[in-house]
């Protein structure tokens, strides 16, 4: 039986545990003090050594995309921390910022000062204000203690860290679009190469990791590259954030390492609601093909989820009981997708609409089976085609669902509707 590793999420018990003295009390910036005194190459070795793997999705290892920089350059180098969390069912770095703002702080001035960087930004959607206004205050106590300005802690290190609060578009999780956001244009991915670390922000060599990527710094440091990677399998080492949500008796975040399976999660948080059992669920977030009990001991780790057909992603598990209908489930996600594409490339731009037109007829019950067909041939046009991973991402949910649960479509079109109840799946339905 896997068991929880309470590391980032360790202090989140404490009332409060966003403030700079909560964070010093568990021995917070201890692991800045120890990486000032070390080499900044000693320090990316530490990190790629470790495996750990970029928590935003991809799984890129973070060593290795911090090695990309060019050995030198006339341009400034720049740090940029993605916290534009805003796909269906990620919900990881918001509670994190909001209950440990400052172990992503030092985990920006380690990795800025590993990768000879002196500016560094953390990128954050702008909807989440109250997220917004705690990584404000925490970026304040750490320049007023001396984590951040001139001469950190002595050490002759500089960094200027700025918060900045982007417009709300879920394209701009695209590192390059942020990017462009960032520089004040209209936020649409970028033609690569060149790739951001050669050519990113302002043109200058950049390194844009996820919010969890860099809160894990410190631990790495404090405990070295062997502790971190003795967690988690051979080639997804480490600890993880599981979001949980849905149908699940005590839905939250669960840390714990990769590997992982969805069954010992789900005794964790008390199981599937009372009286029903799991249809399906997402093992990544909604641009994740979707799993169902079948796949409850899949190891959730990037190559077991990979191997069984999906991916891990920003491990955001939604579940899925009986009394939800999968087509109105990747409805709404489709519908999402048509309105978040930045418009910039065909195949996402009208792919997600006819997405979006065709599967709302087909849960009125007004289509046929061709539309199957049809929705299909639309996934080939759009999967591999895109700008970016957007039209991918929207592909996802569309395929599975259907290689899953085509009979589940097909009842929509003899019954003439929806065959569930909305009302069914939601929380107050039954309650006494």
């Amino acid at each position: 039986m896997t068991t929880l590793t309470p590391i980032l999420t360790r202090n989140w018990d404490q009332a409060d545990s966003f403030t700079l003295a909560a964070y010093e009390r568990e021995g917070g910036y201890g692991a800045l003090r120890t990486a000032l005194g070390m080499e900044p190459d000693t320090i990316v070795s530490a990190v790629k050594d470790s495996g750990l793997r970029g928590r935003g999705g991809a799984g890129f290892p973070t060593g290795m995309k911090w090695g990309f920089l060019p050995p030198s350059s006339d341009k400034p180098r720049y740090l940029v921390v993605n916290a534009d969390e805003s796909e269906p069912g990620t919900c990881k770095d918001i509670p994190l910022m909001m209950a440990n703002p400052h172990v992503l702080v030092e985990g920006v001035v380690i990795s800025a000062y590993a990768i000879r960087s002196n500016h560094a930004f953390i990128y954050v959607r702008g909807e989440v204000l109250h997220v917004i206004r705690r990584l404000q205050q925490a970026v304040a106590e750490a320049y007023e203690a001396g984590y951040l300005g001139k001469n950190i802690l002595g050490s002759g290190y500089d960094l200027e860290l700025v918060v900045h609060s982007g417009a709300g578009a879920y394209i701009c999780g695209e590192e390059t679009a942020l990017l462009d956001s960032l520089e004040g244009f209209r936020g649409q991915p970028r033609l690569k190469p060149p790739f951001p670390a050669v050519a990113g922000l302002y043109g200058g060599p950049t390194v844009i990791n996820n919010v969890e990527s860099i809160a894990s710094v410190p631990s790495i440091v404090e405990n070295g590259a062997d502790w971190f990677a003795a967690m988690g399998t051979e080639k997804s080492k480490g600890y993880g954030i599981f979001s949980l949500s849905g149908h699940v008796t005590r839905p939250g975040q669960y840390e714990a390492p990769l590997g992982i399976t969805l069954r010992e999660l789900l005794d964790m948080a008390g199981g599937i609601r009372e009286g029903h059992r799991l249809k399906f669920w997402t093992p990544g977030g909604s641009s994740t093909p979707i799993f169902t009990d079948e796949h409850l001991d899949v190891p959730l780790d990037f190559e077991s989820v990979g191997a069984a057909g999906s991916m891990l992603g920003t491990r955001a598990l939604q579940i899925f009981d009986e009394t939800t209908c999968v087509v109105r489930a990747v409805l709404r996600w489709s519908e999402f997708y048509a309105h978040e594409s930045c418009g910039k490339c065909t195949p996402c731009r009208e792919g997600t609409y006819w997405y979006k037109l065709t599967l709302a007829r087909l849960e009125r019950g007004q289509g046929s089976e061709e539309d199957l067909e049809t929705l299909l041939d639309l996934s080939e046009n759009i999967l591999g085609r895109s700008f970016c991973a957007l039209g991918d991402g929207a592909t996802s949910p569309v395929v599975s669902s259907i290689q899953l649960f085509r009979d589940e479509y097909l009842q929509h079109f003899e019954q003439g509707g929806c065959p569930f109840d909305p009302a069914a799946s939601t929380l107050w339905a039954g309650a006494k």
